[in-house]
C-alpha cells in the first residue's frame, strides 16, 4: 500500500515537469516559426534592396556618360562648367533622393522583420 502511495505521489510531482517539458517545446516552435517567417521576410528585402542598388547604379553609369559626352561636346570653357555644374547639382538632388528611398527601404525592412516576433516577445512580458 505504501509503495503505491508513493508510485502515486512520484507520477503527481512528474505532471509538472511534463507539462513545463511540453511549454517548452510549444515556446520552441513558435520562436523557430518568427525566426523562419523573419529570415524570409529579410531575403526579400534585401533582394528588392539589391535591384535598388543595381538600378540606381545603372542610371548613375548612363548619366555619367551623358554628362561626358555633352563635357566632350563643349565648344567653350562656359559651356563645360555649365555642363559640370548643371550634372554636379542633377547627381547629387538623385543621390539625396536614393538615400531617403534606401533609408525607407530599410525601415521598413526593420518592421517587417521585427513582426513576426512581436506576438513571442508580448507573450513573454505578460508572463
Amino acid at each position: 500500500m505504501l509503495a503505491q502511495q508513493q508510485v502515486a505521489n512520484r507520477a503527481g510531482k512528474a505532471l509538472p515537469m511534463v507539462k513545463n517539458f511540453e511549454d517548452m517545446q510549444k515556446l520552441g516552435k513558435e520562436n523557430m516559426d518568427a525566426t523562419m517567417a523573419s529570415l524570409g521576410v529579410l531575403s526579400k528585402g534585401f533582394q528588392s534592396i539589391a535591384v535598388e542598388m543595381a538600378d540606381y547604379g545603372k542610371k548613375l553609369f548612363e548619366d555619367g556618360t551623358a554628362a561626358t559626352e555633352k563635357l566632350l561636346s563643349a565648344k567653350s570653357l562656359d559651356k563645360a562648367v555649365e555642363v559640370q555644374s548643371d550634372y554636379v547639382k542633377a547627381s547629387y538632388e538623385q543621390f539625396v533622393a536614393q538615400a531617403t528611398k534606401f533609408g525607407e527601404l530599410y525601415a521598413g525592412l526593420a518592421q517587417e522583420a521585427y513582426r513576426p516576433f512581436e506576438a513571442c516577445i508580448a507573450k513573454a512580458s505578460v508572463k
